[in-house]
């Protein structure tokens, strides 16, 4: 799953001196092995393939069933094993993930040099937050920090090609839609939606303030009652296809020489507060250990996925050597997603959860027509165009006493007709006749701290970087998120943006940043 990216910049290690938490790793690894450093496991691994041919198959009929303007094409699988040694390891291959592989590469003055593995564990994105979004971008957030990644990020997908072409290859087309975000606010919520604007506006952002009446004139088909103010994006926001970004810095990432390996991540050994090398689990019973190929602990471990789970008779994932290194890391047991634990508070489901969203696709040939924005109502529903067919995408974020089960990922059509069609109907009449043709659920990687990212170096685990909880802003967000990694790990610091009010530090002082405009 693609929820959150992590990468690790670690030591060199000595075959055989590994200490494992894991014992079915511990076993592998005492087995013979190859001369790489891991058991082929062949039978096993072409009936993995095998598989996964059909997987792919059946995920891009339901694709192109959901989304018919979808860009979705099965990733390329590698049935090689990724390097023995890399200078970093990028846990979670969603967009932020490969963005901070893409970053790293092209900020590095010698990048054939310079190792750098993907690690994600779900080949066919079947289930990664990336896909399963609703794809906006959007400068209105109440946050400097998250108006200025939004712009960054925008001007990036304007010039894409410049940026993410690879030679010989077509031209990328993200088909964005640059049609902006409509916020609608009631008489409650109209003075925070002044401030927002304001802050915008100093930020460089093009967002105008509409009165009910101005609403109605600029979009007819509105019905304003309960509006008192309306907040408007003229420049650089709309929607685009999220798979054809996740697969453009992909593409691009591994033209510059990035590894791809699709495995699940079990754990870390920890020595004098740093990471010395990853377990990865790639097919089954197929164990590696990833080294650092540098002589010094001095690259970073980001985060942008929270783990699979690790069996309770496993132990905990992280590592110990024998010498008594502190054990900082492990798999958390109190969350379903079993995610890190470092110095026994959970990372990630303490701050972070990775709820699941149901997004409605419905079909109204007499809806709102090319100059629709993405309308977020204050109710909670929201609503954009896909496609020129008289398709639209809609949904709502639940309430936190409906929030539906973390590891469920079917969808509730009662929650449609209940939560969504009613409000829908009310504020844009003409959807009191439509059909909903298709629907997807996708896991939202949301930060209930404050509803902002984590970024930047964990302050204990000094190789641990964090790329995580964006609370639906992620994708947006992706192209200056990834920059600003790269060079906090190559640079040791922020040359672009300063993104420390992102910190993880926030979180270990109580010291929330609270993002007000979230959906």
């Amino acid at each position: 799953m693609a929820t959150w990216s992590g990468c690790l910049r670690v030591a060199r290690a000595r075959t055989g001196t590994v200490s494992h938490g894991c014992r079915f790793v511990e076993h592998a690894l005492r087995t013979p092995v190859s001369p790489r450093g891991f058991s082929t496991g062949k039978t096993t691994r072409q009936d993995f393939f095998k598989d996964l041919e059909a997987q792919l198959k059946a995920f891009r009929e339901k694709a192109a069933a959901v989304l018919p303007t979808s860009g979705w094409t099965p990733p390329e699988i590698n049935p090689d094993p990724p390097p023995e040694r890399a200078d970093v390891v990028i846990v979670g291959g969603g967009v932020v993930g490969w963005s901070v592989a893409y970053w790293l590469k092209r900020k590095q003055k010698f990048p054939e040099r310079f190792e750098v593995v993907v690690v994600e564990k779900d080949p066919t994105y079947s289930q990664a937050s990336t896909v399963l979004s609703a794809g906006g971008i959007r400068q209105q957030f109440s946050m400097l920090e998250n108006i200025r990644l939004s712009l960054d990020s925008s001007m990036f997908l304007k010039n894409i090609n410049e940026h993410l072409h690879v030679l010989n290859e077509d031209p990328i087309d993200l088909q964005f839609n640059h049609s902006g975000y409509l916020f609608l606010a009631s008489e409650k919520g109209a003075e925070v939606m002044e401030e927002n604007h304001l802050l915008q506006r100093n930020v460089g952002a093009k967002v105008a303030l509409f009165s009910p009446t101005q609403l109605k004139e600029k979009f007819p088909w509105i019905n304003t009652d309960g509006v008192a103010l309306a907040s408007y994006g003229l420049e650089n926001e709309g929607w685009f296809d999220p798979w054809t970004l996740l697969n453009a810095f992909r593409r691009k990432a591994m033209s510059m020489g990035v590894h791809q390996c699709f495995g699940d991540v079990k754990g870390f050994k920890i020595v004098n507060n740093k990471i010395h090398n990853v377990i990865v689990s790639i097919v089954a019973t197929v164990n590696i250990v990833i080294c650092s190929s540098a002589g010094e602990i001095k690259t970073p471990l980001v985060f942008s996925f929270v783990f699979s789970e690790c069996p309770p008779e496993h132990g905990d994932a992280a590592g110990a050597n024998s010498s008594g290194a502190v054990r900082f890391v492990s798999l958390c047991k109190d969350c379903p997603q079993s995610a890190i634990r470092v110095l026994e508070t959970c990372l990630f489901c303490a701050p972070s959860q990775s709820p699941s969203r149901y997004i409605y696709v419905v079909h109204c040939p007499d809806g709102p027509g090319l100059d629709m924005p993405f309308v977020i109502d204050y109710s909670g529903f929201y609503i954009r165009r896909e496609g020129l067919g008289g398709n639209y995408i809609t949904g709502k974020s639940p309430e936190e006493e409906e929030e539906p089960d973390t590891g469920d990922l079917e969808v509730d059509h009662e929650f449609f007709h209940e939560q969504v069609w009613p409000r829908l109907a009310s504020r844009i009449p003409c959807f009191e006749s439509l059909k909903v043709t298709s629907a997807w659920a996708g896991y939202y990687d949301y930060n209930t701290f404050d509803q902002n990212g984590i970024v930047g170096q964990h302050p204990l685990v000094e190789n641990m970087y964090f790329a995580t909880g964006f609370s639906g802003h992620g994708l947006q967000q992706a192209p200056a998120v990834g920059r600003a990694v790269a060079e906090l790990i190559l640079d040791y610091k922020y040359t672009t943006l300063d993104l420390k009010a992102l910190g993880f530090m926030r979180i270990l002082t109580s010291s929330p940043k609270l993002e007000r405009n979230i959906i």
